[in-house]
């Protein structure tokens, strides 16, 4: 069993590898305190892939549930945040297999997932909605990847199965599109 490492002082959230190494010791408070930390990432990942907010929902519930049984596998390398992703696009990509298609993703969908955001204002969740509506599948699961969960392109790459300069390409071309519609809309 992994050792277990001191929780963070009070105040400051505890790292998500110091999460998962109790969530391995069997400590349910922190797959809590994981779940609280990267939950909207989760979600906002599998949603970007199966389009679907119930599937998304699902998934999210089942990336916990494998976190917490394969805890113990984990190997601390500072990308518990990787990690996580891994488990929810395989978990995303089953869920595809089983509906051996997709729908786009609809406007309520999108207004749904943001408005689980409390920083964003209805002015900013219709804007953001808007924009993301104009790009393809993979440049909004890159582009919510780098926003949502702070991955690194490299890291991106290496969890959607594509080479870097794609990633770093499509990850560019969308914030074009993006402030190009932006500005459009002023």
């Amino acid at each position: 069993m992994l050792s277990m490492l001191p929780t963070a002082s009070s105040g400051t959230p505890p790292s998500l590898d110091n999460c998962i190494i109790r969530i391995a010791n069997g400590e349910e408070d922190a797959l809590t305190t994981l779940y609280r930390q990267a939950r909207t990432a989760v979600y906002g990942f599998a949603l970007s892939i199966v389009k679907n907010v119930h599937d998304a929902e699902d998934i999210l519930q089942d990336t916990f549930l494998v976190v917490w049984q394969k805890a113990g596998s984990y190997r601390p390398n500072g990308k518990p945040m990787a990690w996580l992703m891994t488990i929810t696009r395989r978990l995303a990509i089953d869920r595809l297999r089983e509906h051996t298609r997709t729908v786009p993703l609809s406007p309520e969908d999108w207004q749904t997932w943001l408005s689980e955001r409390p920083d964003a204002t209805q002015e900013d969740r219709l804007i953001l909605s808007s924009l993301l509506e104009q790009l393809g599948d993979q440049e909004r699961q890159i582009v919510i990847l780098h926003a949502l969960t702070g991955l690194k392109h490299r890291e991106i790459a290496e969890l959607l199965a594509i080479p870097l300069p794609t990633v770093l390409s499509k990850y560019n071309r969308a914030l074009k599109k993006l402030q190009k519609s932006w500005k459009e809309s002023d």
